[in-house]
């Protein structure tokens, strides 16, 4: 009989944390990386459901300030375990705990080369809202890179200049509606912002690059330290009045030679199909397809 039970405790964490990178070995995370995810929610929980006490899959839910109205699902099952409702039971499991807190509906990420969960998600009402083509850099023996911003403009980090958080919020909240899938996102307040998206365990000041214009931050951008040797792009944004110049290859360059400076192997990112201009950008930075994930949004069970 299959038992579903929220992560008691540390040890149940690394368990649902083992699930997630098994099955998802190209974006495997630390469980720093998963502390720092539900750090950033308003809501959050996370299940194991086992099987005559063997772990078949685990399932997160979380909701964030700029969509209460949604939860964030991710639900796990390990390979050989499939076809077993383990899926079913955990997708039931998260759609109740979002009814008892008003969410009307889930988004579900799937794998790119997975038409199998893609399929169980559509016969759960989900339709495909936004698809994410993954991409790597691999940085064994690559040359740092010329750092060349535009004329006029200046790279600095957030550790040399902790006074340029407001800018970045302000830039954030112009060009984040930008992004294909986020045009309904509500802006959080400058301090939960900066508590949710700065200063996650996963951040660094270091690692945070931003263009200044004569003291305006006219754009940054931000590696997330999900992995010992892998990190990811969080977030590339420019004021829309300063692309097309060159600034965004500047901060994606910075970010380059700091990661190779330190030690990381690889960097991840993914784009929104229809994000033309960053795929343009990333595929001459040298960056190669992955593997992508496919997100859909459809009703909790019993609604």
């Amino acid at each position: 009989m299959l038992e579903v039970t929220a992560c008691a405790d540390e040890s149940d964490e690394l368990t649902s944390l083992q699930v997630y990178n098994t099955v998802w070995p190209h974006d495997a995370v630390t469980i720093e990386a998963v502390h720092a995810f539900r750090d950033s929610a308003r809501d959050y929980i996370d299940y194991l459901v086992r099987e005559d006490g063997a772990v078949l899959g685990s399932g997160v839910g979380a909701i964030f300030a700029n969509r209460a109205h949604r939860v964030v699902a991710l639900i796990t099952v390990l390979a050989g375990q499939r076809q077993r409702c383990a899926g079913s039971a955990l997708y039931e499991a998260i759609s109740r705990w979002s009814t008892e807190r008003g969410a009307r509906e889930l988004e579900v990420s799937v794998s790119g080369d997975d038409p199998q969960s893609l399929s169980f998600a559509q016969r759960r009402g989900s339709t495909e809202v936004r698809r994410h083509v993954g991409l790597v850099l691999n940085l064994a023996g690559v040359p740092p890179l010329q750092v060349q911003p535009p004329p006029g403009i200046e790279i600095v980090t957030w550790a040399q200049r902790p006074d340029l958080a407001r800018g970045m919020y302000e830039v954030d909240l112009e060009t984040r509606r930008d992004i294909p899938g986020f045009e309904d996102a509500v802006a959080e307040p400058f301090e939960d912002w900066k508590a949710h998206e700065m200063k996650r365990p996963t951040d660094s000041p270091e690692a945070t690059f931003i263009a200044l214009a004569d003291q305006e931050v006219v754009g940054f951008a931000k590696l997330s330290l999900t992995a010992p040797t892998a990190a990811g792009h969080a977030m590339t944004a420019v004021r829309r009045a300063w692309r097309g110049r060159g600034i965004a290859r500047a901060l994606k360059a910075a970010e380059i030679n700091w990661a190779i400076a330190n030690g990381y192997t690889e960097l991840h990112t993914s784009n929104e199909e229809r994000n033309a201009p960053i795929r343009r950008l990333n595929a001459r930075l040298g960056y190669r397809p992955g593997i992508g994930r496919i997100h859909l949004v459809g009703p909790v069970v019993g609604r």
